[in-house]
């Protein structure tokens, strides 16, 4: 395939980033969309010009690293699958694609389609953990039963990789479905019990000082999810914070 890229370029976070115009050819079907990017990065450097800058680690599917808005859509045309999972075979000979970072005030560019998500670390640091002592007292992970709905539920909200596709794809650049997926995980376990009201109480809060805008029930996020997470999320996690706030 031959193929027209619009790509982002922006040197720093304090410089004016612009679209460059770029032509690549012999893209395989086969090919993943980084690898694809990889050829192109190749030829700029044979070429002696500076590579295109994107995130990507695992290139399973695993991290959420590579995220990518592609052609308007966080991590491209297809569904359940990150942009390293995403193949060329999805485009055809002499298409147009255009390629961005994930657009949010709290997801600043670092370079080219590279953003800073430090804000999802800060807002699990508030919340996103159990006080278990572990250390020379390990406890059999079946001592304590659990509905077979909750787990299942609570092993979907875990599914969440925390790639930002949610936050790209809101109209608000909203963050509630990473944040309720972090709540929910722990929520319905009974061991996220002992720490569950000011969980959610503190990485709300977070989840507001780090600038991302609230939820409209638009849907989007849920759609864009490259692991499926459910809005019921939303609920639960409003649910809890209501609670919360109650006895609060």
């Amino acid at each position: 395939m031959n193929l027209t890229l619009k790509i982002w370029r922006q040197k720093d976070a304090q410089s004016k980033g612009s679209m460059q115009t770029y032509s690549i050819s012999g893209v395989e079907g086969d090919m993943s969309f980084l690898e694809m990017l990889d050829v192109l990065n190749t030829e700029l450097i044979e070429k002696g010009e500076e590579p295109v800058v994107f995130d990507h680690d695992c290139r399973e599917g695993i991290c959420g690293s590579c995220s990518l808005m592609i052609n308007g859509e966080p991590h491209g045309p297809d569904r359940l699958v990150t942009t390293c999972q995403l193949h060329m075979r999805k485009f055809k000979d002499g298409d147009t694609i255009v390629i961005e970072p994930f657009r949010a005030k709290a997801f600043p560019v670092i370079k080219d389609l590279m953003v800073d998500r430090s804000a999802f670390d800060r807002i699990q640091h508030a919340g996103g953990y159990i006080s278990v002592n572990t250390s020379g007292n390990t406890i059999d992970a079946n001592a304590i039963p659990v509905e077979k709905a909750d787990a299942d539920a609570s092993f979907m909200a875990a599914a969440c990789i925390g790639c930002g596709a949610c936050v790209a794809a809101c109209k608000n650049a909203s963050a509630m479905l990473f944040t309720s997926a972090k709540v929910s995980q722990f929520a319905l376990l009974p061991q996220g019990k002992v720490e569950a009201t000011r969980r959610v109480l503190n990485m709300v809060e977070q989840m507001d000082k780090e600038g991302f805008g609230n939820c409209t029930n638009t849907g989007a996020c849920e759609v864009e999810c490259p692991k499926g997470i459910s809005l019921e999320n939303i609920a639960r996690m409003n649910r809890e914070y209501l609670a919360a706030s109650v006895k609060g």
